[in-house]
């Protein structure tokens, strides 16, 4: 079993290089712009998957740039954030961690297609204030997602999203989103 998930994963890395002539996230352009709503879930884990969502709803502004990673297709980003929490459930009060936040990430497109591509990506970055359920302002993201491009500039995107300090403080109950976003390139 160990050696046909190593071959599974070669095959989609080997794959995505030999078609890396145009950057899966935004073909041909050179900039990309995003919108991203999440809806917070109750733990901040995504494996085992949350099983309800909470009062929490994490909105945030991505530009994005083109490069690449060990000569896979990524995109570097900048994004802006904005967490906002809507009164109490699973013993924490969420308007508590309504909270403007700021990061950098970088997503690779470990299988791609003509129009869609599945990712993975890590980000670092701050939030305005620590609060009782990260106790750092200091943040480490994680990102799953699956994009479709409409057409030239226009695509979707469905991500997994999570936050967390790393372990930096005591406290560490991290963030966790399911959400999708719009992207425009240009």
């Amino acid at each position: 079993m160990k050696k046909i998930a190593i071959s599974f994963f070669t095959l989609i890395f080997a794959t995505s290089a030999a078609l890396a002539d145009t950057n899966p996230f935004m073909g041909e352009h050179n900039h990309q712009i995003a919108l991203n709503v999440g809806a917070g879930v109750n733990s901040g884990f995504i494996v085992p998957p949350p099983t309800q969502f909470v009062p929490f709803v994490f909105l945030h502004f991505q530009y994005s740039q083109p490069t690449t990673f060990f000569k896979i297709p990524a995109r570097q980003s900048i994004n802006i954030g904005q967490t906002l929490g809507f009164g109490t459930g699973y013993g924490w009060d969420w308007t508590d961690f309504t909270i403007p936040m700021i990061f950098l990430s970088e997503d690779i497109a470990i299988a791609h297609g003509k129009n869609w591509y599945f990712s993975t990506g890590v980000g670092v970055g701050l939030q305005a204030q620590q609060n009782e359920r990260l106790g750092a302002k200091l943040l480490f993201q994680f990102k799953l997602a699956g994009g479709y491009r409409i057409n030239d500039k226009w695509g979707i995107e469905l991500f997994v999203q999570h936050f967390s300090n790393a372990n930096t403080a005591p406290e560490n109950n991290s963030y966790a989103f399911y959400g999708t976003g719009f992207t425009y390139s240009f």
